[in-house]
């Protein structure tokens, strides 16, 4: 059978000469003059980063390091240049310490960084960790450069929660008596390895499975810890329901993510300034919901600028009766949106065989005794009231004597030893001024704002970044990589702001 060449190159022409093709050869290697300086052009990002981060105060990043003039001991890499590879790779979408050494093999912008040098991703891993008052110093010292260009004012500021994965599979949750058994395992494991030093195992592989089953016992007692501390917080609102904890990291909180998802997760609080959409102020938190971060959300902006924001703009998620208050303190002005009211819904009542003729809006109130009859013409007397949200609940109750010889019992009450009760929401003096205050024009354009100013940095931290998922674990360290994140957009705005415009004008 003859065989097809239908891929092969066309025949040559007869009377033709054959066409003469430079070869590629792979094998051989090169020699070649590098000029470091003309790896990346005079306008590549990467000299923006090294230009800025070399212009602000690294003190801080130097005061740990023991490698000094005179002592004897090998040098380290100099902060800037780690600080610079941080803020390029995260720039890049990179989060990665092993892909950041890969990179500086054979990337321009890198070499050009390095010098052509390979830093060991050793290094850069143990850098992101251990400066964090320093990075706190830094970021300030960034904010402090873009409130010089005018970039920042904190006449509006917007504020907003953005729910990002952790580092952790939902198949890691255990139970409490799960955890313990796994702990009591990991403990004997650690006995049972006895000598490191022994001569059965090398003394590197011995090391090694003895600080991995350490660390995993370490994990495991935290997690113990941290199971505890989740059932003594919802121990009055769900005292019977039982409760796990990650083995992978235990820090982390099962919460409601996208599309109505829910896994393991942390909380970011960012707070953006309206005037050219500058982070001014990022936190991490265990919270499943934002009700309670609007005041920490303050005093990190306070703290960064020494100065507090003049007006704060949240959503619905933020506004309750405990912000209202603490914002008129502090004297920050709150804008948001009010949450949705709403009652018992009927379906619940229909559920509990409650018939629509006793309905709640069937009950007549009286407000000169503060009291309400049913329909059978039964009292309800004032029983207590309490504080949901922004609203206060006061409740009403029949007496159970009524009730009992009551002919409409199974039609109002049924089930019920009690008397029939009633919850009538009442709006709090600070909802009724917020709420009157939102329904100006003013407010309602202001609030317009919002979704453009504080939800852009999470698309941009998002999409481009790509901290849609921690690479870290526990509070502490999402913290500072979350903090990285927010520090590279702020630099980005700062390179399209003001950089790039200088250098196009120099041009």
């Amino acid at each position: 059978m003859e065989k097809d060449r239908s891929w092969t190159s066309p025949r040559k022409e007869e009377g033709r000469r054959p066409v003469r093709r430079k070869p590629i050869n792979r094998q051989q290697l090169l020699l070649r003059p590098v000029e470091v300086e003309k790896l990346v052009e005079e306008d590549h990002p990467v000299r923006a980063i090294w230009e800025l981060v070399g212009r602000l105060d690294l003190e801080p990043f130097y005061a740990d390091i023991e490698a000094v003039e005179g002592v004897a001991g090998r040098p380290v890499w100099d902060p800037q240049l780690l600080i610079s590879l941080w803020i390029y790779a995260y720039k890049d979408g990179v989060s990665s310490a092993r892909e950041i050494a890969r990179l500086c093999e054979y990337h321009p912008a890198y070499q050009w960084l390095t010098g052509l040098e390979v830093v060991n991703y050793h290094s850069l891993a143990d850098f992101r960790i251990r400066h964090k008052e320093a990075l706190d110093q830094f970021f300030m010292e960034v904010l402090g450069v873009l409130s010089h260009e005018g970039l920042i004012t904190l006449q509006r500021v917007m504020h907003d929660g953005t729910k990002v994965k952790a580092c952790a599979s939902d198949k890691s949750f255990r139970r409490k008596g799960t955890l313990q058994d796994h702990l009591q395992l990991a403990r004997e494991q650690v006995e049972q390895m006895g000598d490191p030093g022994s001569e059965e195992l090398s003394q590197g592989v011995a090391k090694a499975r003895q600080r991995a089953l350490r660390e995993k016992q370490q994990r495991l007692e935290e997690a113990l810890k941290a199971l505890e501390q989740i059932e003594a917080s919802r121990r009055k609102t769900s005292k019977n329901k039982e409760v796990r904890a990650s083995t992978t990291d235990p820090e982390a909180r099962v919460m409601l993510q996208a599309k109505g998802a829910y896994g393991p997760s942390y909380n970011v609080q960012i707070s953006t300034d309206a005037k050219a959409k500058i982070i001014v102020g990022v936190g991490v938190t265990q919270a499943p919901t934002d009700a309670a971060e609007l005041e920490p959300a303050v005093e990190r902006v306070e703290a960064n600028l020494s100065e507090k924001p003049k007006q704060m703009v949240v959503d619905a998620g933020f506004t309750n009766q405990a912000t209202m208050e603490a914002m008129t303190e502090k004297q920050v002005d709150l804008i948001g949106a009010l949450p949705e009211r709403s009652g018992v819904p009927a379906k619940r009542l229909e559920q509990r065989g409650v018939s629509p003729d006793f309905y709640p809006q069937v009950f007549e109130y009286d407000a000169g005794v503060d009291r309400y009859r049913c329909p059978a013409g039964k009292v309800l007397f004032y029983e207590t009231q309490e504080r949901q949200g922004p609203s206060l609940r006061r409740r009403y109750r029949a007496r159970a004597s009524d009730c009992r010889v009551c002919a409409f019992q199974t039609q109002c009450c049924p089930g019920t030893k009690r008397g029939r009760s009633l919850v009538r929401s009442e709006q709090t003096p600070e909802l009724a001024a917020f709420q009157a205050r939102m329904e100006t024009p003013e407010a309602q354009a202001i609030y317009r704002q919002r979704a453009g100013v504080a939800e852009f940095p999470n698309a941009w931290i998002k999409d481009k970044i790509g901290l849609r998922q921690f690479r870290l674990r526990g509070l502490f360290k999402v913290t500072l990589e979350a903090l990285w994140a927010c520090l590279t957009y702020n630099i980005c705005q700062w390179i399209r702001l003001c950089w790039k415009p200088e250098r196009q004008a120099e041009a």
